[in-house]
């Protein structure tokens, strides 16, 4: 995260916003010494606190796609603990593939609990999972064909969730900032897992490509040739639909999410 790209983006959108905080000067100079001073996993509460002294209480609209948000990243931050710790859920030559994403989920639920609780909202609790899904993935966490085919279930659900509540964000730009980087790396594991998996890295049409049937609301409504008003298959003559389905992740509402998250939660 760079604090001082994040205090220039906000600069465009707010002139003022250095006389909310302090000066420009004081500003990017206490912003140079979080490096030192701040431990990186203090920095969402530093910049929470910071934001919330600029801008006052953060809206409930925006704590509330957060905290949707820290569910989704709890889940899969605890799916890949759960088969980091299983010693026959993970492959040894892929294991440190899976370690990297795993730290990165990690990093998600902190950064985002931390920018809650600084803007002065309230952390949603962990939820407990069963990663079995009610027995539907019954040897998820022993059987590695299965555990990547949620893996990939989890994070291709979570590049949709990311793109779905964009729009519910755009009156806060460091908060969309953040959610849409966080959105990349969720793109980035989507693809590293459907690549370990023998998939191609992008998805055609509603084409769930190997995975098992209870996955099929994840790709449901990726056959969208529409984007905004405009008609994709009458604009690109020469590309075939399939290939235009290709082209964008399709968002994913609140709701469907949920759907799809909720056959993982117990309570």
């Amino acid at each position: 995260m760079n604090i001082l790209k994040i205090l220039e983006n906000i600069e465009k959108f707010d002139a003022d916003v250095y006389d909310r905080l302090n000066s420009r000067r004081n500003a990017f100079a206490s912003a140079g010494k979080f490096g030192v001073k701040v431990a990186l996993a203090s920095l969402p509460l530093a910049l929470g606190s910071m934001f919330k002294k600029a801008y006052g209480q953060s809206s409930t609209s925006i704590l509330d796609v957060l905290n949707f948000a820290l569910t989704l990243e709890y889940l899969e931050d605890e799916f890949y603990k759960a088969g980091l710790a299983s010693p026959t859920a993970i492959p040894a030559d892929v294991k440190a593939v899976f370690t990297q994403i795993g730290k990165h989920e990690t990093a998600h639920v902190n950064l985002l609990k931390g920018a809650i609780t600084g803007a002065g909202g309230t952390p949603v609790n962990k939820p407990t999972f069963d990663f079995t899904a009610g027995g539907a993935f019954a040897d998820v966490l022993t059987n590695p064909m299965t555990f990547m085919a949620v893996a990939q279930a989890f994070e291709d659900t979570g590049v949709r969730a990311y793109k779905g509540q964009a729009g519910n964000l755009i009156s806060n730009n460091t908060v969309l900032t953040t959610a849409l980087q966080i959105h990349s790396v969720e793109a980035r594991h989507a693809a590293e897992v459907r690549r370990l998996r023998g998939q191609k890295g992008w998805i055609t049409g509603n084409d769930r490509g190997n995975m098992p049937a209870a996955t099929q609301a994840v790709y449901n409504g990726e056959e969208n040739v529409k984007q905004g008003a405009v008609n994709d298959v009458k604009t690109i003559t020469s590309a075939p639909v399939s290939a235009i389905t290709e082209g964008f992740d399709e968002p994913l509402s609140k709701d469907e999410v949920l759907a799809i998250a909720g056959l993982f939660i117990v309570g």
